[in-house]
């Protein structure tokens, strides 16, 4: 039986203090799905998410949330949708959970005390816990692996640890929607990893709707269904991360160079000028890719080649390389290509190859190796 469970919102407008940031907002997710913002600083994701949380007012349009009623037969593919304004602060609680990069005060707090917290929307007004209520509790910490921090005080843990307590805070509270912003602000790569696919698993096995800010593209790509690029005023544009990240949308929503972006992989490459090169680099299938990047530190211009048009290092050569001489993928590198670059070696100082093998269809960069051995330019691998 489908989870009909959801958030929408309908002609949106954000902002603070009556000021309109955003307006037209019109965003959906459903259960199991996770939407993910992107945009520049300042761009307003931030002001989205927490008017759906109603931190602050809306200043225009609707929110909505999506429940099934009743049973599969008597409301087969019906949908109830329920305006926020005319729900209470509990009801609303016991269908949105959320995680800010503001953390709750918790000074004297376990973490085990912390997560407890997500119950309150079920307990009375003494805010007193059952045992049905705690085992909740230590159910999400330990769905969230977090039950070896449930003892010590909230603020004596790591960063990747309070993320994951938080989550457990969430998930106690049984939410339909979850809502994550920058979810994985200052943490390191290892934490990053577990804290995206305990959003996946969450969304995946408890039928959750997940709502997300990421300044990391490449993990936006990765863990979402569905993306909203904000811009300015607007949500300028929404599709699939395979629709968002072809071309070079994304480059100009961020307001970068073409070169210094790659969408398909989300790497970022710094540039450098186009000055004449004093180093050649013979490399291939990324083995240049860190003599590029000392070279580039060094403030050294060089040329790369010959690069097949579809090589690992390609994108990195074309960002940090004054001249790149390439060649059409899975074909033998022709005369010309190869002459271009035996000039290029003429013009520069020295050549390096960090290149150890070459296969038949790259016997041309042998030839070229050759060729700067014999002018006495070869000069030993950066290291």
């Amino acid at each position: 039986m489908e989870i009909k469970n959801g958030l929408k919102t309908e002609q949106l407008s954000v902002g603070y203090e009556k000021k309109v940031l955003l307006s037209g907002v019109e965003l959906e997710v459903r259960a199991g799905s996770v939407l993910t913002l992107i945009g520049p600083n300042g761009s307003g994701k931030s002001t989205i998410l927490k008017t759906l949380t109603r931190q602050l007012e809306s200043l225009g349009g609707r929110i909505l949330f999506l429940e099934k009623d009743g049973s599969a037969e008597t409301d087969a593919g019906k949908e109830n949708w329920h305006d926020v304004e005319e729900m209470t602060g509990t009801e609303i609680a016991k269908r949105l959970a959320m995680v800010m990069t503001q953390r709750p005060a918790a000074e004297l707090m376990t973490c085990r005390e912390m997560v407890a917290t997500g119950r309150y929307p079920y307990v009375g007004m003494l805010g007193i816990l059952g045992k049905e209520d705690w085992q909740k509790v230590d159910d999400a910490m330990g769905i969230m692996n977090a039950e070896e921090v449930a003892d010590q005080s909230f603020y004596a843990i790591s960063d990747g640890q309070r993320q994951r307590v938080m989550l457990a805070r969430a998930l106690c509270q049984e939410p339909k929607v979850l809502v994550l912003d920058e979810p994985t602000s200052y943490l390191d790569l290892r934490h990053k990893l577990d804290i995206l696919e305990s959003i996946r698993r969450l969304a995946k096995e408890k039928g959750i709707a997940v709502i997300t800010s990421l300044h990391e593209l490449d993990l936006a790509m990765k863990v979402s269904d569905w993306i909203a690029c904000v811009d300015g005023d607007r949500v300028a544009r929404q599709g699939t991360p395979e629709e968002i990240f072809s071309g070079d949308y994304v480059q100009k929503l961020y307001g970068v160079d073409q070169e210094c972006f790659n969408p398909m992989t989300g790497a970022l490459y710094l540039k450098a000028g186009k000055a004449q090169p004093k180093i050649f680099v013979i490399g291939g299938g990324g083995v240049g890719i860190p003599t590029y990047y000392k070279l580039l530190r060094e403030g050294i211009p060089f040329a790369a080649g010959i690069l097949f048009e579809n090589d690992l290092e390609m994108d990195a050569a074309r960002a940090c390389a004054s001249q790149v001489v390439s060649a059409e993928a899975f074909t033998p590198i022709d005369a010309k290509a190869l002459e271009r670059a035996r000039k290029l070696i003429d013009e520069c100082e020295s050549v390096i190859c960090p290149l150890k093998t070459f296969g038949p269809l790259n016997e041309a960069n042998k030839a070229l190796k050759e060729y700067a051995k014999n002018c006495g330019k070869l000069e030993n691998v950066v290291e």
